[in-house]
């Protein structure tokens, strides 16, 4: 899934367009049909990877997600691995996602990466010291389990080395609770042999870069589920692989991210913005759904591409479906006594009122404890366990809730976004933030992302 080199690609290419026409016709549009769902709405994985050099822990949208991937791991022919890149970023991430209920795993190799693995394999020794090495580097971190992207095996004894492996590393991962995945091509993927199938959780097919414009289509998708299914893998293991970025039809292996070509001018809703071709949302959602109605999950390749929190968010896109277009109650609830949860997974304190509020308490008690007020003109105050308001302080300071009685300072407007989480606007016009419990709490963001909704008694 990392940078490839031209000849790499090229021999990629060649390999599907050989295989194009092997496919079999099992999986069903659910445009024009309905199909029976492989996995239930709760064990439906949306899985995104985080790459090493790009993207932020403090943008990832938690509440969408169920598994993140964190890449990549590099391995060396000893069996070993090459100091991970940005290890500070990497305990991060496990931190906030398990405090949000999401997985992380560690994916090892990536396009060009692992290159290593062809010794690996090879040698008895040298598989069971990498399976050793991969438990050690997942207590050491305390992940959730190892991703295996290796592009890729040669067929024959290479292929049949790679299965020995991945059922060594299965094995070593289930025996402490972990997963074990790979990622795969979209179609045409002779060397991952049907042995594969037994020791993964599941496998995360890239049906993308097919060509060099609209390299992701949704009839590639179709094709590329149809071939691993029709293979025999389960359909629940089969995880449909997105892209959250755009190729470039001038120049050979040229991309840029979706963000990118919305800031260029691009719209959202469409697949082709001058020479490049991409998903917009409407691709993605209908990716998603045919994913639910044929597969085990979907994976985005990867996070720092996509557009904010907002309307045009492609994480948000595919929540949308999973959720079934959920929609949550937009009114305050007036009279009921709620709780705040921030991003972080901790919950906002209101102090008592004799400090400022805070966003980093793992045990409810009574200070976490807030009245929903009418406050009139469509405004709601938060009223504290110590009977005393939630203050802005306009924005200057740090928030409290001290005030008696409420004025402009204490009214908020209630905004509720579509994973039912709520942020609070201030009569300054800015939002209240969490301030991920690193600090406390302010009315100070122009807008409105992760660390400024909160889940309501959660």
């Amino acid at each position: 899934m990392k940078k490839m080199t031209p000849a790499g690609w090229l021999v990629a290419l060649c390999t599907l367009l050989f295989f194009a026409s092997c496919k079999k016709d099992l999986v069903t549009d659910p445009r024009t049909a309905t199909a029976a769902r492989a996995v239930s709405a709760a064990d439906f994985k949306v899985i995104g990877y985080l790459p090493t050099w790009s993207g932020t822990v403090s943008a990832i949208q938690f509440s969408k997600l169920t598994h993140i991937n964190y890449a990549f791991l590099i391995p060396t022919t000893s069996g070993g691995y090459q100091a991970v890149e940005d290890a500070a970023k990497l305990t991060s991430l496990v931190s906030s996602a398990h405090a949000n209920g999401v997985k992380v795993l560690i994916s090892v190799g990536g396009g060009g990466g692992g290159d290593a693995f062809h010794t690996i394999v090879a040698s008895a020794s040298l598989r069971t010291a990498f399976v050793n090495n991969m438990v050690t580097f997942c207590n050491q971190y305390n992940l959730d389990g190892v991703d295996i992207d290796w592009e890729y095996p040669s067929d024959g004894t290479e292929a049949n080395n790679f299965a020995t492996m991945m059922a060594a590393l299965y094995t070593a991962m289930h025996n402490g609770g972990r997963l074990c995945s790979a990622a795969v091509i979209a179609y045409g993927g002779t060397s991952i042999t049907n042995a594969v199938f037994s020791a993964v959780d599941y496998l995360q097919i890239m049906a993308y870069d097919e060509n060099n414009f609209q390299h992701s289509t949704y009839d590639l998708a179709v094709q590329s589920l149809n071939y691993w299914i029709g293979r025999g893998l389960p359909a629940s293991k089969a995880i449909l692989g997105v892209p959250f970025y755009a190729r470039d039809n001038r120049y050979d292996y040229a991309t840029k991210n979706y963000n990118e070509l919305l800031a260029m001018g691009a719209s959202p809703n469409a697949d082709v913005f001058q020479t490049y071709g991409y998903n917009g949302i409407p691709t993605i959602k209908s990716k998603t759904s045919l994913a639910m109605s044929t597969a085990g999950g979907i994976m985005a390749w990867e996070l720092s591409g996509d557009e904010g929190t907002g309307a045009n968010s492609l994480v948000s896109a595919i929540h949308d479906v999973v959720t079934g277009g959920t929609t949550h109650p937009t009114n305050p609830p007036i009279g009921q006594t709620i709780t705040l949860k921030g991003s972080n997974g901790l919950y906002v304190s209101s102090k008592n009122g004799t400090a400022p509020m805070i966003c980093n308490v793992s045990t409810l008690g009574s200070w976490e404890n807030f009245t929903v007020v009418d406050a009139g003109g469509g405004k709601i105050a938060l009223r504290g366990s110590n009977g005393l308001y939630v203050s802005s302080e306009n924005g200057t300071a740090p928030i409290n809730c001290n005030r008696t009685t409420v004025q402009d300072w204490e009214k908020f407007d209630w905004v509720v976004n579509s994973a039912g989480r709520v942020a609070f606007r201030g009569n300054n016009g800015k939002f209240i933030s969490s301030e991920n419990g690193t600090q406390s709490m302010t009315c100070t963001r122009d807008t409105a992302q992760d660390w400024e909704y909160f889940g309501i008694n959660q």
